[in-house]
């Protein structure tokens, strides 16, 4: 499961066998999430708080060309 990055206590990351649209998922202490890249939109969560989710779609927007350069080199 490589890790893009960590901040704010949450971790973005993929699974290494990911499937189209590239996405990224999110894990906290509270829960998960999943977000499509482009554009960013949220695609389901899990126990976490709506607060982090805010926090999290920016990091992602703010992120999203770091994330599909990370995805295209792992998954080609």
């Amino acid at each position: 499961m490589p890790e893009i990055f960590r901040m704010f206590g949450m971790k973005f990351f993929f699974y290494s066998l990911e499937h189209l649209p590239i996405h990224i998922h999110v894990r906290n202490a509270d829960g998960t999430a999943k977000f499509e890249i482009n554009p960013v939109k949220l695609v389901e969560s899990h126990g976490i708080k709506t607060k982090d989710l805010v926090l999290a779609e920016a990091l992602v927007e703010e992120n999203k060309e770091l994330i599909t350069k990370k995805w295209q080199q792992f998954h080609g």
